[in-house]
């Protein structure tokens, strides 16, 4: 999940796909973002330990990293969520921005599926990164096995604009539009404004699926905290259109069925000097 800015339903997307992935795939989704600017931790309530409880220092098993997790529950079938749901007065942890350690954890906890909920504006990491020629957070998400960037906006017309231009960065840097799936999310209820329209149509030509998300009240007032049977089934269908084009793009750039992920290489052995 990327977004040029905050504030542009990239946890309401994750949420949401999900919901989706998890009926054809065992699903994490990880959350980047710190405890205190994140809707993930309300959400996960006192359900588990969270990424507190996993010691960045230490080797962990894959029962430690599962006993990690929220767990959502639906009539579909569970996932579970990776965040710190710790007291807000605890002391911040320092999570490791390095998407290739993220990818360890989730290929360590089991995971087929995972959705990445990232905090990070894109198109500042990638001019960023490129006026001090240092790979770009964005670019190291993209390039890791079988990912599919999903890049988030709300359907508005500064949400276009911004839109606009992370687009314009990305295909400067030479990143993967062609299987990058675009979410526009609608604001108000009604037909998209012209501007969104043509946005879209503009998108579709560099980007491998356009989804316009729907405004749905009761996301708007309860956030990810919603309950799934009082979503909308226009919000439920657009979701599931996320979903399809998602797997498409992964097939489409990488193959039908798609072929096992690599496994990060073991940790050696480390000798215990004699005493």
């Amino acid at each position: 999940m990327l977004a040029a800015t905050g504030g542009s339903a990239r946890s309401t997307v994750a949420n949401l796909l999900a919901d989706e992935l998890a009926a054809v795939a065992d699903t994490v989704v990880l959350d980047l973002a710190p405890r205190l600017a994140s809707p993930w931790p309300a959400w996960s309530g006192t359900q588990a330990g969270g990424l507190a409880t996993l010691p960045p220092d230490r080797p962990v098993t894959r029962g430690h990293i599962r006993g990690a997790v929220a767990v959502r529950r639906t009539a579909e079938a569970d996932w579970n969520v990776l965040t710190d749901g710790r007291e807000w007065h605890a002391a911040p942890l320092t999570l490791p921005p390095q998407p290739a350690a993220w990818y360890q954890l989730a290929a360590a906890g089991g995971w087929q599926a995972v959705v990445a909920d990232t905090a990070h504006p894109i198109a500042h990491d990638v001019l960023a990164a490129r006026c001090s020629g240092s790979p770009s957070l964005t670019r190291a998400w993209c390039d890791l096995p079988f990912s599919v960037p999903i890049l988030c906006a709300q359907a508005t017309a500064d949400g276009m604009q911004t839109l606009q231009q992370a687009v314009m960065v990305l295909h400067a840097e030479g990143l993967p539009l062609h299987r990058m799936v675009v979410v526009l999310a609608a604001t108000a209820d009604g037909r998209p404004a012209a501007v969104v329209r043509a946005a879209a149509t503009m998108l579709s030509a560099r980007a491998a699926a356009v989804v316009h998300l729907p405004h749905d009240a009761d996301i708007r007032a309860n956030g990810l905290q919603a309950q799934p049977a009082r979503i909308r089934t226009r919000t439920r269908q657009a979701a599931r259109e996320l979903a399809t084009a998602v797997l498409a793009a992964a097939h489409e750039a990488f193959g039908d069925p798609l072929p096992d992920a690599p496994q990060p290489a073991p940790l050696p052995a480390v000798a215990v000097p004699a005493v």
